[in-house]
């Protein structure tokens, strides 16, 4: 079996691609393009520029800079940090363009500003969310939408009423691979599907969020109340606040961070919302400095379309890569491998004449080429924020994504079952 690399190379299964090609147009290859228009690169007006305030220019802050600077007409023009040294990092990837203000209301009272990136610890989330869209401001949003589930509906509020384009930047959905998954699923080439797997997993310190404290990081340098805000007051800590992720006062830990990008994947990929009832447990093992949530996690999901769901993930090992799906049908299985390999296995099926099993097709392997996911989603989201479309990951779809993640936790706290209430978008009391 040859792989299968779209777009470009000659392609395993020609038959099978022929049928693709008619229902997409060109193959393998449109999978790339999330949003066609998005990615032609037409030329804009200075009209058409699109003025953005960054708020949170951390390591995630700076990697989107660094895809934005691709797209013509966006300019980044504001930035915000409780760190100093990441503002001055970020106005030198403008090229000292952009400028710094103290707080980031400050940069939603700015009328020039017309989207804003918000990149900040999940316990700021729910408040600059709604704050954005109330000040008028289009917004990309990372993952997790919500510290907590009951934020959720808030935000939803507050988004339908102000008319803004809002997404939230779990960009799996954009691979192409992921694209290609979701045609063959849909195809029935997978048969009955009654089972998912998929794990997040890693085994460095980084990986564990115990990341290396900087040399100049100090309270001079470091606004520890804005960091803070509404949550508990405590004594300074460098740790906690370039390490916060490993905290509960700022994060959900792994089902927030890791879960809620499997989540998005598998919702959209089953074209469902949320499961019914879930079970998890969590564990800390050997990440014991510098954190308080666990670093291994297991959960169960059912979903009433008939399915079920596994999400494991842990720091201790880096099995596959790191990230794997698995998607386990009666007639064939697809295994999602990293970010660019999918992969498609036949069931054998027993034969009724001679009581032997055959293969229902031959195994293919396609390989992703082309642009980077987060630079697809962020092209989508900035034509959505011209054309006023909808955009490819609503707050909806980030909310009941970042639920399953809550869930997940307070089965963990509780040790209970924790079920879905669908009519009011909340866990059940």
């Amino acid at each position: 079996m040859k792989p299968t690399e779209f777009p470009g190379r000659k392609l395993s299964r020609r038959q099978f691609i022929k049928n693709t090609a008619t229902l997409t147009g060109a193959g393998l290859g449109t999978v790339i393009i999330s949003n066609p228009s998005a990615a032609q690169g037409a030329k804009t007006s200075p009209s058409d520029r699109i003025t953005v305030g960054m708020i949170g220019v951390g390591a995630r802050g700076q990697f989107l800079m660094n895809f934005m600077r691709e797209i013509e007409g966006v300019e980044i023009v504001r930035v915000c940090d409780a760190y100093t040294t990441r503002v001055s990092q970020a106005i030198s990837r403008t090229g000292g363009r952009a400028t710094a203000v103290k707080h980031y209301r400050e940069m939603l009272d700015d009328k020039s500003i017309d989207v804003v990136f918000v990149a900040t610890p999940d316990h700021w989330h729910a408040t600059m969310a709604i704050d954005a869209v109330n000040a008028g401001k289009d917004v990309y949003f990372e993952k997790p939408l919500t510290y907590t589930v009951d934020e959720g509906p808030d935000i939803i509020k507050a988004v339908k009423k102000s008319g803004r384009i809002f997404t939230v930047g779990s960009t799996w959905i954009t691979a192409a691979v992921q694209r290609k998954a979701r045609e063959i699923i849909r195809s029935g080439k997978l048969g009955q599907i009654t089972m998912i797997r998929a794990f997040y997993n890693r085994n460095s310190a980084d990986g564990a969020w115990i990341y290396p404290i900087p040399d100049d990081a100090d309270k001079k340098t470091v606004n520890w109340d804005m960091f803070l805000g509404a949550a508990p007051k405590v004594p300074f800590s460098l740790e906690r606040f370039f390490r916060w992720r490993c905290y509960r006062d700022y994060s959900g830990g792994i089902p927030t961070d890791l879960f809620v990008h499997l989540c998005t994947s598998i919702h959209w990929l089953m074209d469902v919302q949320a499961p019914s009832r879930v079970s998890g447990m969590g564990a800390l093992y050997r990440w014991k400095e510098s954190r308080d949530v666990p670093d291994t996690v297991n959960a169960s999901l059912e979903y009433k379309e008939g399915f079920m769901v596994n999400l494991s993930s842990t720091f201790n090992n880096q099995m596959a890569g790191g990230y794997g799906v698995q998607i386990l049908g009666t007639e064939g299985s697809l295994i999602l491998d990293g970010e660019k390999k999918l992969i498609f296995v036949p069931e054998p099926v027993e034969s009724t004449r001679d009581n032997e099993s055959r293969m229902i097709d031959g195994e293919d392997e396609y390989i992703a080429t082309g642009k980077d996911r987060t630079l697809i989603h962020m092209e989508n989201f900035f034509n959505c924020v011209r054309t006023r479309s909808h955009p490819e990951e609503d707050v909806e779809e980030g909310h009941r994504a970042a639920a399953v993640a809550h869930m997940v936790n307070r089965s963990i706290e509780t040790h209970c079952e924790v079920e879905w209430d669908f009519e009011n978008q909340r866990i059940k009391a």
